[in-house]
């Protein structure tokens, strides 16, 4: 069972390459935008996705500029957010969403769900990635129809560290510009 999980976990990693590397990279230059400035990176991370925000504070390699969303965190127009939630229909995570659009911050969310005019979180959201997961991935061992093993905090961990990636990529061009007297066109 173990060999087919693998390749299932494979398959959803490599759609989420395929299908998502464009959003992953903007996602990164969004954030990015905060960090070189003077702005905060807030992760708003609900349910098992507060995975995701643990592993980017308190990892071996923690991003920078990165702090925990809580509701009583002032942002300001400087700060950018990345929303993970399991489904884009989550009414906390929706709810933020609309306050940030509001408030005129651009934000990135990631959700299951693919983008498109029902989803009110890709609709809102100045970058959305798709972790295109309709469903659990495996056969139950012992019934018929059903599956089992929903991997979102993986599939939101890779993409996180996705966007990671780029994201020093060009915190680290921006210090070289900045030691080289270059402005940056970030700010």
């Amino acid at each position: 069972m173990s060999k087919i999980l693998t390749t299932q976990l494979i398959g959803v990693l490599q759609k989420i390459q395929q299908n998502e590397e464009d959003a992953i990279e903007e996602t990164a230059r969004l954030l990015a935008q905060a960090a070189i400035g003077q702005g905060t990176v807030y992760f708003a991370c609900f349910d098992e996705m507060q995975g995701v925000a643990q592993n980017a504070m308190f990892s071996a390699e923690p991003m920078a500029k990165v702090a925990l969303w809580t509701a009583d965190a002032v942002i300001t127009e400087t700060d950018r957010v990345c929303i993970f939630t399991r489904h884009a229909n989550d009414a906390e995570a929706i709810a933020l969403a609309q306050q940030l659009y509001d408030a005129f911050i651009p934000f990135a969310a990631i959700a299951c769900e693919l983008a498109n005019h029902d989803n009110q979180l890709s609709e809102l959201a100045y970058t959305y990635i798709s972790l295109n997961l309709r469903g659990a991935i495996l056969p139950h061992p012992t019934k018929l129809g059903e599956r089992t093993v929903m991997p979102s905090l993986l599939a939101a961990l890779f993409v996180y560290e996705a966007i990671k990636l780029s994201y020093d990529e060009m915190l680290t061009a921006d210090e070289d510009e900045e030691e080289n007297g270059i402005q940056s066109p970030f700010g």
